[in-house]
């Protein structure tokens, strides 16, 4: 208990140097929301806003209910039970920190990148500069910062990570979902079309229709997204098999109830735990594949800034100005094993059979 009075300080202080910051760093801030990218600056702003808000009401909570006894004879819900193990991952927690304040640059990235990402003024001046206090990362052979376009291309690599594992996740859930519970002739049919799609490799299926269209950001997303749902189905279908011989589910159909409803309100939330870890290993996959596609010039194209078309622009360059590819290079690295580390310990809090 006193470990939660300990926390709730420590975010108080948190929320205190945030506030400082917002102040004293930007004290015209009324101007820069008037300015050019007026809604990504309000956006930003209103992140920080609303981060600033749950870091004091954790903090409050976490202060004031530090030396309080908990209530004997209350039940310990199963979320709880997971959360406890989470928190027992250190490796876990440095990854959620981590990815905390790669998600916070993104959304504050119009006050914390020095420069326009597309900024390309006095290129023979500026090109090829090495890391220094102007320049923390350097500069490409176009001039410009590499720091504000890691900053810039994060938002695009997440973003791209998230809507697809979506994407691909909703499906997969939907499949598995329909073929676990009716069985027969549905789950054969959607099984064998499955497995169809996953006798391909997947970069092959993502080159052979990204080849086909005109190379977009759109476009990486709904490629993504459905060529990555199959192991989801898998792996829910298994649920589903072991669900539907379950007493609750036997007792929601002899009370008359419509299969889509106890698909919806009785079995996929009793399968939501797998989910979960799957979204969550398959966030880091889907950043790599859009970067790889990136980096083969079939993904997000320039001057747009992504992790993986910053790695491909300066790998020509890679002897004499290796900055330009190792920072971005580093990002995704950091990312990919920060969701790694998440999943894996998700599915160590999540599975009863590994809990003592």
């Amino acid at each position: 208990m006193r470990g939660r009075f300990v926390t709730g300080l420590c975010l108080l202080l948190l929320w205190g140097i945030g506030l400082a910051t917002l102040v004293l760093v930007r004290g015209d801030l009324a101007a820069t929301l008037q300015g050019p990218a007026r809604l990504e600056r309000w956006i930003a702003a209103s992140a920080l806003a609303l981060y600033l808000a749950a870091v004091w009401i954790k903090a409050i909570r976490d202060a004031a209910g530090g030396f309080a006894e908990p209530a004997r004879g209350e039940g310990v819900s199963q979320w709880t039970i997971a959360a406890r193990r989470f928190r027992r991952n250190r490796l876990a927690l440095a990854g959620l920190v981590i990815m905390s304040f790669i998600y916070m640059a993104t959304l504050l990235a119009p006050y914390l990148a020095p420069y326009d990402p597309n900024a390309q003024e006095d290129i023979v001046r500026t090109r090829y500069l090495e890391p220094s206090p102007a320049h923390p990362m350097g500069t490409d052979k176009f001039g410009r910062d590499i720091l504000s376009r890691v900053i810039y291309g994060a938002r695009i690599s997440l973003s791209i990570g998230f809507i697809a594992v979506a994407i691909s996740v909703t499906l997969g859930s939907l499949v598995g979902a329909v073929s676990g519970y009716f069985g027969g002739w549905v789950d054969t049919l959607l099984m064998r079309l499955v497995d169809l799609l996953l006798s391909f490799p997947r970069l092959v299926l993502l080159l052979a229709v990204i080849a086909l269209f005109e190379p977009g950001i759109f476009l990486i997303i709904v490629v993504l997204g459905l060529t990555g749902w199959m192991d989801t189905s898998r792996i829910v279908r298994g649920q589903f098999l072991s669900l539907r011989e379950q007493e609750f589910v036997l007792a929601t159909k002899a009370l008359g109830f419509s299969d889509w409803r106890i698909i919806a309100r009785h079995m996929l939330p009793n399968s939501i735990a797998p989910i979960l870890v799957v979204a969550t290993l398959g966030i880091g996959n889907t950043i790599l594949y859009e970067a790889s596609l990136s980096f083969l010039g079939l993904g997000v194209q320039p001057p747009t800034a992504s992790w993986g078309n910053m790695v491909s622009t300066g790998k020509d360059a890679l002897i004499n100005a290796w900055w330009i590819a190792t920072f971005p290079g580093l990002a995704i690295v950091l990312t990919v094993v920060c969701f790694n580390l998440l999943g894996d310990a998700a599915r160590d809090a999540l599975d009863p059979r590994l809990r003592s």
